[in-house]
């Protein structure tokens, strides 16, 4: 692929983008959000077509309008969302679109079967294909995604974030996996944020930036602090000065301690978070997507169950066990996606904004719609929430004022920790300045915020203190007044295995 750009309504996606893949070759994709890594592999499966460019695939230009298209080019893509049918069975998962037929009209089940445990006794599974796919583990799903590619011919496997919701043991099976296809003379592209496992099955690394190829070189004698400047356009020297607190190194802090975190594990993505807020504080948690802060927002609300270490909300001997526990005891959680596990699109702002409350406004079983109606007037006031009534269904909202509904929700609950995570994602410049002001009004009331943001600035302008996330482990802390952008983004590239 060369000079390949892409724009959708004038706003650029790809600029002049580059990616060269060998014949058995496994060739790692990175970048940060937003980099184009997603929007080129669409125009190379055929989802998107490109602005200007060219793409060569096996020698010759590559004429693919779709997906099905791609495939039969030899082109599979096994997405991070797995695009199974999990109650349907293993065999017919495998052979959806390529049924064996009997007469020419019927489906030859005893040949699906036969060709299914085939395939996949190729990767070492050894399963009852004729079991439903969703009764087997994610890792398991994952290899017959990949079996199921393969079987196709396919001469280049697209792999997007393969080992996201795998274990370390399961992880190691797919490594398994990817040295036979590579064996097997089928070229491999890996996209993952999770630089170990590039340096352990990857040949060689293409990195993207602003719609850009920035940088491709072997793996072999790169280091993470090569990679990681790549992506952020830093140089290395930048990256390794000294300049960061050890964690726990930071100033003396005032006020009751709310929450503290102690070693916290919840598995491969969350090792080991260390954390502590005080009364009247805003900590931030920084680090680059993979690093494990969602993974650790979930843990601190009783998301994900803690598997090591402790967390203890004031005096309190032991952590909330479920989301339930952890609002009767004081913590609301704004999630990252505001779509998927915030808005119910179709319940008006008064029911989106008194969903935690419930329990508090009902007496016997009915709830008290006068208070309820006195209530949501008071925030829609209070955050200038901009909506037509309170019955107005939440989705014909802005986004900066949906996600002012989702933070009125919590604030309703009247909470001592809010955990809010990425709480101005995809709203407009006002909305972010008037939620960063709910958010210091919040603290100023005495209470405690633990932040998620990918907006450096963001981080560093309204944090007391940030805590650092490097691959699911607590490893520097950086604590105002002091921090800059700079101080922070050596920080996010801190690991004492690293050498530059």
């Amino acid at each position: 692929m060369t000079g390949v750009e892409k724009a959708f309504n004038g706003a650029t996606a790809l600029a002049g983008a580059s990616l060269e893949i060998l014949p058995g070759e496994v060739h790692a994709l990175i970048g940060q959000n937003g980099a184009g890594k997603s929007t080129l592999i669409k125009i190379l499966t055929g989802v998107y077509r490109r602005d200007a460019g060219q793409v060569l695939f096996r020698g010759a230009p590559a004429r693919i309008a779709g997906p099905r298209e791609a495939q039969e080019a030899g082109i599979a893509t096994i997405y991070q969302e797995l695009n199974l049918v999990p109650l349907r069975s293993v065999t017919e998962n495998m052979i959806m679109g390529y049924e064996p037929k009997r007469l020419g009209v019927f489906i030859d089940w005893r040949e699906a079967h036969r060709r299914a445990r085939e395939i996949l006794m190729r990767f070492g599974i050894d399963i009852d294909v004729r079991a439903p796919l969703g009764s087997y583990s994610t890792a398991i799903q994952q290899l017959v995604a990949i079996a199921r590619a393969v079987s196709l011919d396919a001469r280049l496997v697209i792999m997007d974030e393969p080992t996201s919701s795998l274990d370390a043991s399961e992880i190691e099976v797919l490594f398994g996996v990817v040295r036979g296809l590579r064996a097997a003379g089928v070229s491999v592209l890996y996209v993952s944020h999770f630089l170990d496992e590039l340096f352990a099955i990857c040949d060689r690394v293409t990195t993207m930036r602003d719609g850009r190829t920035v940088d491709c070189r072997p793996i072999a004698g790169a280091t993470k602090l090569d990679l990681i400047g790549a992506m952020l356009g830093r140089d290395t020297a930048e990256i390794a000065a000294d300049g960061m607190t050890e964690f726990g190194g930071g100033a003396a802090r005032q006020g009751e301690i709310l929450l503290r975190a102690e070693g916290v594990a919840t598995g491969p993505r969350l090792s080991r978070l260390d954390l502590t807020l005080h009364r009247g504080e805003i900590v931030g948690l920084g680090g680059l997507l993979g690093s494990g802060r969602t993974e650790a927002a979930r843990a601190l609300f009783g998301e994900d169950p803690v598997t090591a270490g402790a967390i203890r909300l004031k005096d309190a001997p032991s952590a909330p066990a479920t989301p339930a526990q952890a609002i009767a005891r004081g913590i609301g959680f704004l999630s990252e996606d505001r779509k998927a596990e915030g808005i119910v699109p179709g319940m008006s702002v008064r029911e989106n904004l008194t969903l935690a409350l419930l329990p508090r406004l009902a007496r016997n079983g009915q709830v008290d719609r006068a208070r309820e109606r006195a209530l949501v007037q008071r925030f829609i006031d209070a955050l200038g929430i901009k909506t037509a009534d309170m019955e107005q269904p939440i989705r014909e909202l802005s986004g900066g004022n949906q996600q002012k509904v989702l933070l009125a929700r919590w604030l309703a609950i009247e909470p001592e920790v809010l955990i809010l995570d990425e709480p101005t994602r995809g709203v407009d410049v006002g909305a972010k300045r008037e939620i960063q002001a709910i958010i210091r009004d919040f603290v100023g009331q005495g209470h405690g915020v633990v932040l998620i943001s990918s907006e450096f600035e963001e981080l560093v302008e309204g944090a007391d203190r940030i805590v650092v996330l490097n691959e699911g482990r607590t490893v520097t802390e950086l604590a105002n007044p002091g921090i800059t952008e700079d101080r922070l983004v050596r920080a996010l590239a801190h690991d004492r295995r690293v050498t530059a």
